[in-house]
């Protein structure tokens, strides 16, 4: 599988059973076509649905019913639209269990930097200082490298997305978990070997001893 689909899958496997998860423009949007079966997952954006889905294959978009950053999204039975006062609230508020967020860079000390593209016009930050400041987990799905260049650092030298620590890096290469102690490797991808993600990876590594592989949803 391709290394997002790979990213995605391995994300909708921290997602429970009612959960309320935001997910981020891009990649995050893939991992709700890879739920865990037998779980009911509600899906919000920032910009104003709970109970978003995948658009349907073959469904007709419709142009006020979008995610986000834009895209066609479908809507389940009994979803909901509101007000980006309502949405902010929630995101605000702590009201969400999960929000999966593209990154940029992720330092040592699991700060996030996702919204700003060097050489690039960008409209601003969006929701992503909320999230990461609101959300109960924070989950980062990434790849581990943009044209070879390390994207785990020691220091971030983009503008930060907020102050707080993530809860969990997912890439194509590992899952680390930001922690107190530092950057945690808790999995390797398949195929993949500790020496592959330290070589990947300019932040420094706590290596825990025996790192079993990454498992991912059918």
């Amino acid at each position: 599988m391709d290394e997002k689909t790979l990213i995605a899958k391995r994300v909708a496997l921290e997602l429970n059973d009612g959960d309320l998860v935001n997910l981020g423009i891009g990649l995050p949007t893939m991992v709700a076509r890879y739920l865990k079966p037998g779980i009911r997952v509600s899906f919000q954006s920032e910009n104003g649905i709970i109970g978003m889905q995948p658009l349907p294959e073959g469904a007709a978009p419709l142009k006020d019913l979008t995610d986000a950053g834009g895209s066609p999204i479908g809507a389940l039975p009994g979803a909901c639209a509101f007000d980006s006062c309502f949405s902010f609230g929630l995101i605000r508020g702590g009201h969400l269990d999960v929000t999966v967020l593209g990154g940029l860079q992720v330092d040592e000390l699991g700060h996030l930097a996702n919204w700003m593209v060097p050489g690039k016009m960008v409209p601003g930050m969006g929701g992503a200082m909320d999230l990461v400041a609101g959300a109960k987990r924070v989950i980062v799905a990434m790849t581990h490298t943009a044209k070879g260049e390390p994207k785990i650092l020691r220091r971030c030298t983009l503008p930060l997305t907020a102050q707080r620590r993530v809860s969990l890096i997912v890439t194509e290469m590992a899952v680390i978990e930001p922690t107190e102690q530092g950057l945690v490797l808790r999995e390797t991808a398949p195929g993949v070997a500790v020496a592959d993600v330290i070589a990947a990876t300019q932040a420094q590594l706590v290596i825990p001893g025996d790192i079993p592989c990454m498992p991912v949803a059918a």
